[in-house]
């Protein structure tokens, strides 16, 4: 009868399965954690949102005094800028840089908790467009924009999903 031990055990110039396996495997170090990458992101997130909030930005006015504005896919998205210089890159952008850019200045918080419940339709800020990698889209969503006029909520602000 063999034993257990003697089956598991690699004969002369064999390697056992263990060792097949084992091999088969790759470091943990190896693998990239999506979990703690996404941890990683929702922090970064969370102090850019911060920081937007407690700054001062420049909204752009169009002609008729309102912020200006563009649509897409049903949503209306403000365009707000941290400083001069990223509001004249958007006007160079759009080919706009002679004109006499009017603009007010606000907190962030009072643009995302004032400014856009009182639009009545779903609204966004796009910042800093035209400054090549420091654009940021806030999207209206729960965490951004109050709950009760965020996409992704119900009428009575909660959970849409």
């Amino acid at each position: 009868m063999i034993d257990y031990e003697e089956r598991t055990r690699p004969g002369p110039g064999r390697r056992s399965r263990l060792a097949d396996l084992a091999d088969m495997t790759v470091p943990a170090a190896a693998v990239p954690d999506v979990q703690d990458d996404s941890t990683r992101i929702r922090r970064e997130f969370a102090v850019l949102l911060g920081e937007f909030r407690r700054s001062a930005v420049l909204l752009p006015l169009g002609g008729d005094a309102s912020p200006l504005t563009a649509d897409f896919n049903g949503i209306r998205w403000l365009y707000a800028f941290s400083n001069e210089e990223a509001l004249a890159r958007f006007a160079v952008m759009r080919g706009d840089a002679a004109r006499h850019w009017e603009y007010q200045r606000l907190l962030g918080a009072r643009l995302l908790d004032g400014l856009i419940p009182a639009l009545g339709v779903p609204c966004g800020v796009a910042l800093d467009v035209g400054s090549e990698g420091d654009e940021v889209l806030l999207p209206p969503v729960r965490g951004i924009v109050p709950d009760a006029v965020a996409v992704d909520a119900d009428e009575h602000g909660e959970d849409g999903q």
